[in-house]
């Protein structure tokens, strides 16, 4: 899709569907063809994104929704980790901080704001309401979900009221762009008819989206391919408007190399492509994890761009495809921000070579594996009191920065076993480490990276009283 520069006057927001397509017919946008590009394992990434004629330093990139004619500014906000006052994920949230993120990112073009009822304690669409809505409504775009995965909401009378809260926490009378959220998990296709088509809200959500109380419908995938197909294969029927997936250079061609249940970026991009679906992106950063390479990796980067940070190079990744709308970063700190901002404005696309020298990085990455927790804490909260995120972070944390005693014959061991130990403890209480994990497997089910959890726990905790007893491993 061709980039081009913010025009209010051009959003559109708050039209009807039938306005717009009317809109369209004027003829002013330019939304570039999908060619049908057929995916073969290995090929190269499609046509980088071409970069609108003249478009000055500093300012954001944009890319075009095809349906509506939207004006979606490449970086988005995801609005799962706003800050607290604590600084800890169990703390008040901090709205005045939020205030002045949310207006540092209107203000240099970010326009797409991504959240959820379950979001932050539940709390994200009312607090991420009370920040945009001091701003004026055709300034920004609100992505939200139908949050419905826990039993309990598949009924259409709690789905429905899940779905009229969501428009009192935004203090709206129209969404931009709805998705059924994270499709693809459980018992697959059959979880996915009981969460949205037994309960008739599969039918109600393309009539709101016909009365313009919803302008965009699509849906957030994790989990099997078959789900991903099928609802592909419906698209006369349902007629997606975009479809958010995980892609990064790491799970591009490697998803399947960490859970087997993962799929390839590069498959679910391409089978978007060539149908003309624009791709939300998620996970650009794997949870923060290709912001943290190892020191080896790190120093790779750094040599070839020392005035760019790690992360960029994860944004300029995931932003070069020309059917990708919007990268989503949950930032929550200013200079995060301001980072991902400074890459997009403009975007310069990856080159070739480029992307041949990230495949190169990931090579070694995957010779030295982390968890692949995004810390999302869809498995929270553990029956038995386990803080997951918690355990796997300090885990892959010591990882990347090469902490790990991984031999007592080496000379460092005693310092990087204690350090190890006395983090784990300071990191996570007693009660809540990976020694009292009973592998009941609940948290399984709700992983969106199909992490074995129980498995993971289990070698994290002998990992630890090898370390505390001092024996090989």
């Amino acid at each position: 899709m061709k980039t081009t520069q913010h025009n209010d006057s051009q959003n559109g927001q708050g039209m009807s569907r039938r306005s717009f397509f009317k809109h369209m017919a004027a003829g002013s946008v330019a939304v570039a063809s999908a060619a049908a590009v057929n995916r073969i394992q290995g090929a190269p990434l499609p046509d980088i994104a071409k970069m609108a004629d003249g478009q000055p330093e500093g300012q954001m990139t944009y890319r075009t929704t095809p349906t509506t004619g939207d004006k979606v500014s490449l970086l988005g906000y995801g609005c799962m980790r706003w800050p607290t006052l604590r600084g800890d994920r169990n703390g008040e949230y901090d709205q005045e901080t939020i205030n002045a993120l949310v207006d540092y990112a209107i203000e240099h073009g970010v326009n797409y704001f991504d959240s959820s009822p379950v979001y932050c304690r539940g709390l994200s669409e009312k607090i991420t309401g009370i920040a945009l809505s001091r701003h004026p409504r055709n300034k920004y775009f609100i992505a939200t979900k139908l949050s419905n995965a826990s039993r309990a909401y598949w009924s259409r009378e709690a789905s429905l009221k899940m779905y009229h809260e969501s428009f009192e926490n935004f203090q709206t009378d129209y969404i931009d762009y709805y998705l059924l959220h994270s499709v693809g998990g459980g018992s697959g296709i059959r979880e996915f008819e009981q969460r949205y088509v037994d309960n008739g809200m599969m039918d109600f959500l393309l009539e709101e989206r016909k009365a313009g109380r919803i302008r965009n419908l699509g849906f957030s995938f994790h989990g099997q391919v078959e789900v991903f197909d099928y609802l592909l294969s419906q698209q006369d029927k349902y007629h997606w408007d975009f479809v958010q997936i995980q892609l990064n250079y790491q799970d591009w061609r490697h998803a399947q190399e960490t859970s087997r249940r993962n799929v390839n970026a590069e498959y679910l991009y391409y089978e978007l492509h060539k149908r003309n679906i624009p791709a939300v992106i998620m996970e650009p950063l794997l949870g923060g994890r290709l912001s943290r390479v190892p020191d080896f990796v790190a120093g790779k980067f750094k040599q070839r761009e020392p005035e760019q940070s790690v992360a960029s190079w994860a944004f300029r990744f995931a932003g070069s495809p020309e059917g990708v709308l919007t990268v989503l970063s949950g930032m929550t700190y200013m200079e995060h921000l301001q980072d991902n901002i400074k890459t997009y404005s403009p975007l310069q696309p990856l080159s070739q070579e480029e992307r041949d020298f990230l495949e190169s990085q990931v090579l070694l990455m995957l010779r030295y594996p982390t968890i692949p927790c995004n810390e999302c804490d869809y498995c929270m909260p553990c029956p038995y009191g386990l803080d997951i995120p918690a355990i796997f972070h300090h885990y892959n944390q010591c990882l990347n920065e090469d902490r790990i005693p991984a031999s007592s014959q080496d000379k460092n061991y005693r310092k990087a076993r204690r350090e190890f130990l006395i983090g784990y403890d300071r990191s996570v209480p007693a009660l809540r480490q990976a020694d009292h994990c009973i592998g009941c497997r609940h948290c399984v089910r709700h992983c969106p990276q199909n992490i074995n959890i129980p498995a993971q726990m289990q070698r994290i905790n002998k990992f630890v009283e090898d370390l505390k007893q001092g024996r090989e491993f």
